[in-house]
């Protein structure tokens, strides 16, 4: 069993050939290879990029302050999607980048000797929501 799990025998096909439980059969591999085990639970999971629609005057504040490669990249990706006196620019990345891009629209809010403009809060709170609702 040990060198057929080895060779990448599936499973379900070992517990059929010697009639066991596919449960029982991964219990057995776990005693009989824990690092072999341990190695496959150590990679983790690639991140999918998610699409989030991001307000026209966030992509505007973003498009003019310094931003990395990647965070460039995704805003220039981005899908213009024409709203009634503005626009929303439609993200994809995986969520590091777009509470990256979050963090970097911080002055929106105001302080930092800024001026606090309502449409601007809002629309950076409106993003916010859209971040955080990533995160469970």
């Amino acid at each position: 069993m040990r060198t057929a799990f080895l060779e990448s025998q599936f499973i379900a096909a070992l517990a059929r050939e010697h009639n066991v439980s596919r449960g029982a059969l991964r219990t057995a591999v776990e005693d009989l290879l824990p690092e072999h085990v341990a190695a496959t639970e150590k990679t983790p999971a690639p991140e999918l990029p998610v699409t989030l629609d991001m307000p026209g005057k966030v992509a505007d504040f973003l498009r003019s302050s310094g931003l990395d490669d990647v965070e460039r990249a995704a805003l220039d990706q981005g899908v213009t999607v024409r709203r009634c006196q503005g626009y929303t620019l439609r993200v994809s990345a995986v969520p590091a980048v777009h509470s990256q891009l979050l963090a970097r629209c911080q002055p929106l809010d105001g302080g930092q000797g800024l001026p606090a403009v309502p449409a601007q809060r809002k629309a950076r709170r409106e993003y916010a929501n859209r971040v955080s609702a990533l995160n469970p």
